[in-house]
């Protein structure tokens, strides 16, 4: 991996064709492959553009979902594949893009000060051979995938019998695909695909411990990582990272803790990241003799952190004290229309937006807290449908489904269908004109995601169709509100790296007390919202909650010191900071 960072997945759409655009640089990202009608559709469009045959491959075909996934993935695999020759066979002339492969690189990158020796170098012989060196040692960035453990609709054959799921389809079109690559799987636990990949070949190791098919697991603390570690290494199946993300400071579904906070929890993967492996390598070692395999040596693991990063300093700080192997930056680039698929109205809405724009909602049909943007068109249609009586959006993908409360076939809570006959029990329950405008409210504040995230890229690319909506949902984590701006890829990766800085003059908090901020706003929020109806679970889980920010603190109060690469008026105001929080967690009243 030549550089230390890589950009999570960003909704469906935002990173869905990400690799093509950054791979060739050598910098890996993450690609949704929970929607394959959108996949399809960014295979006719990427193909046809370049002058390529496209074959269609229709829904009424025999496991079409996978083979969709399959497809586009390969494409995107030949098509970076393609650009990386092209860009490694030019020569290094001005304007050239393998100058610009050269040039985003880290300072610290080896790669990089052997570009800055070759380019001053006199000696056209030896300057040729540096040049033929840095090219053998190019590389290109991984095309990740990521598969959201909880949308895992069950999908039944014409006797109404299970057949599969959406989660093994998506699975089964990357096990297909010839990419060598990762697989991310996020939104929690789900043994049934766990379970599903033994059956996949390129999940084993190779003679020589090589795997081709990688697994990395996103967590949220040690003891998910260790639990899913040892239940993927019972099976035979390596974890090849555990990606470790904010509960609360990240983009798209929020999966808070209980108060557990990014620096401990960073903390303790530090103190027991040795053991763990060792405690994985002996479960796994004997699983796989069991199947008969044998490896030279065992596949590595990393480990790394995303969410709410915003400086150099912040970044090599995690990757130095932590000991880490990359972090990940997703957010601030959906700043950066050479990266990624935001339509140009949402992009200016996002640059003229501020903090209190961005917020944690429950418009997720999931059920799980979602970072919403207030200026969004979809949030705009929600409130025109809203006042003109007509709740819910059609639901056509049906990806999110999971709701039998007024129906036998499960459907979506952000449906017409479903918020029609939620609020039609609603008014049979006479509520006081308070309590049901407070319960319509609830109902009412679903959207339809399956349309909303794949919008952006259909307008951007040109791609939509007559008569679909042209509503947009963005789900931006709420560091995005200190970048001000249309950048372009080279800006964003200056400013990772410190060549530049695109928060000059923005007052800013470290990303542990922006985090630790968010927890207390979400625990308040929560504390008031059960003040009706409190009992000694919540009670305890609140007192839990409490406990647990409060030694996050006294964890941060140590660490203070130890932040040396910055000023101490810098680590003066973050302790100051800090304890104007301790005062108000301590003040927190729910007895």
């Amino acid at each position: 991996m030549i550089h230390s960072f890589h950009i999570p997945v960003l909704g469906l759409s935002f990173s869905v064709d990400t690799p093509l655009k950054v791979a060739c640089y050598g910098i890996s990202s993450v690609a949704s492959i929970v929607d394959d009608i959108l996949l399809e559709r960014m295979r006719k469009f990427h193909l046809e553009k370049l002058g390529k045959t496209y074959i269609e491959i229709p829904e009424s075909e025999s496991d079409s979902r996978s083979k969709r996934i399959a497809a586009y993935l390969n494409m995107m695999d030949d098509l970076v594949d393609e650009k990386f020759q092209h860009i490694k066979n030019e020569d290094f002339e001005t304007g050239k893009e393998i100058n610009k492969y050269f040039r985003l690189l880290p300072d610290t990158s080896p790669l990089k000060q052997l570009y800055a020796d070759m380019l001053e170098e006199k000696d056209l012989v030896l300057k040729f051979r540096m040049q033929v060196s840095l090219k053998e040692q190019m590389q290109k960035g991984a095309i990740d995938v990521n598969i959201m453990a909880k949308v895992d609709k069950l999908n039944f054959n014409k006797e109404g019998e299970e057949i599969t799921s959406d989660a093994l389809e998506a699975l089964r079109g990357f096990a297909m695909s010839k990419l060598d690559s990762s697989v991310v799987i996020s939104a929690g636990m789900n043994q049934r695909l766990y379970a599903f990949m033994e059956n996949f070949k390129d999940f084993y190791p190779n003679e020589a411990g090589e795997l081709q098919k990688k697994i990395i697991l996103k967590v949220s603390d040690y003891r998910s990582a260790l639990v899913q570690g040892k239940m993927l290494a019972k099976k035979g199946l390596w974890v090849s990272e555990f990606r470790i993300e904010s509960g609360l400071n990240c983009g798209g579904h929020a999966f808070a803790t209980e108060g557990y906070l990014l620096g401990p929890i960073l903390e303790e993967f530090k103190q027991k990241r040795e053991v763990m492996i060792e405690e994985l390598k002996a479960i796994y070692s004997k699983s796989i003799t069991d199947k008969g395999l044998e490896v030279a040596q065992y596949p590595q693991t990393k480990i790394s952190v995303q969410g709410g990063i915003g400086t150099t300093q912040e970044d090599s700080f995690l990757l130095d004290y932590y000991q880490l192997d990359a972090t990940g930056w997703g957010s601030p680039f959906l700043l950066v229309p050479e990266a990624t698929n935001v339509d140009n109205n949402t992009l200016d809405d996002l640059i003229k937006a501020d903090k209190q724009d961005f917020y944690i909602s429950n418009s997720s049909p999931l059920g799980v807290p979602f970072n919403n943007f207030r200026f969004s068109s979809m949030e705009k249609l929600r409130l025109e449908r809203l006042e003109k009586g007509r709740p819910g959006s059609p639901c056509t993908k049906k990806y999110l489904v999971s709701n039998t409360e007024f129906t036998k076939e499960p459907i979506c809570t952000a449906s017409r269908k479903y918020q029609n006959l939620k609020l039609k029990a609603l008014k049979a329950e006479n509520l006081s004109e308070t309590e049901y405008e407070a319960e319509k409210g609830k109902i009412t504040e679903k959207v339809c995601l399956c349309e909303g995230l794949v919008t952006s890229a259909y307008i951007k690319n040109g791609m939509l169709k007559p008569k679909e909506s042209t509503a947009v949902a963005i789900c931006p984590g709420p560091n995005i509100a200190y970048f001000s701006g249309e950048f372009t890829l080279e800006e964003m990766i200056g400013h990772i790296y410190g060549k530049i800085d695109l928060l000059k003059g923005k007052e800013r908090s470290n990303v542990f007390i922006n985090e630790l901020r968010l927890y207390l706003e979400y625990l308040k929020k929560d504390i008031g919202n059960s003040l009706k109806d409190l009992n000694d679970k919540k009670l305890k889980y609140f007192s839990k909650f409490q406990q647990q920010l409060q030694n996050g603190v006294e964890y941060y109060k140590n660490l203070i010191p130890m932040i040396n690469n910055q000023t101490e008026m810098y680590r003066q105001k973050m302790m100051d900071e800090l304890l104007e929080l301790e005062s108000k967690i301590r003040g927190l009243n729910f007895t």
